[in-house]
């Protein structure tokens, strides 16, 4: 239970799903369904080995393809499907990388400062993808007063929520840096909700650790 500061006994992990052909492109992919490289597939698997001694309350992944199958791989099949997790949309700017946009402008553009424009999707400002991520921390909050939650999604998002769960403004998401296939902890110290963890790989720790 809740201790009377408010505080809770679970973290929330974070995924970001292994790498796809766009993630490595660098194109931004919202909407677009694209299924895991196989190096992202491998990062899933070692992943796996990690968390098989660890304990998840919920386990909710975005309804997208690269998420579904980091967390099946991952050994975490057990999850609910939460549309809330979905990548922001990038409405006219889906499929193109930040040179090309900037490129297009004729002057340097950022998701987070400049927002997007319509395309075949209406694509979404920073406070909507916020406004995702507060629900979902608000869905997951009573499971977090049991122990641990599991959230498989994506990398703008991602960042925006935990700009959201530290309780700054959601552009703190672009001070943030989260590769495919990273885990990280949002946590507590006291009664203050912090990062305990960011932007970790560590199956590619483990493969560093291993003898040559």
């Amino acid at each position: 239970m809740a201790k009377p500061d408010g505080v809770v006994p679970g973290s929330i992990y974070l995924f970001r799903h292994g790498e796809t052909e766009w993630s490595i492109s660098g194109q931004h992919t919202g909407s677009t369904d694209l299924p895991l490289l196989p190096e992202g597939e491998a990062a899933a698997r070692e992943l796996g080995e990690i968390l098989r001694h660890r304990r998840f309350e919920r386990v909710l992944v975005s309804p997208l393809q690269r998420a579904r199958h980091t967390a099946e791989l991952a050994g975490l099949g057990d999850f609910e499907v939460e549309p809330l997790l979905r990548e922001w949309d990038y409405g006219a700017y889906e499929g193109i990388t930040t040179a090309e946009i900037s490129e297009r402008l004729g002057r340097p553009w950022e998701v987070f400062a400049d927002g997007v424009t319509p395309g075949d999707t209406p694509g979404e400002t920073v406070d909507e993808v916020a406004t995702r991520g507060q629900q979902v921390i608000d869905k997951v909050w009573p499971a977090l007063e049991r122990g641990d939650v599991a959230l498989f999604g994506h990398g703008h998002a991602l960042r925006v929520l935990t700009a959201v769960w530290l309780g700054t403004t959601p552009r703190f998401g672009q001070h943030l840096i989260l590769d495919a296939g990273s885990m990280s902890v949002l946590t507590h110290h006291r009664s203050t909700r912090c990062i305990g963890t960011y932007n970790l790989s560590p199956w590619r720790l483990l493969k560093d650790s291993t003898p040559s």
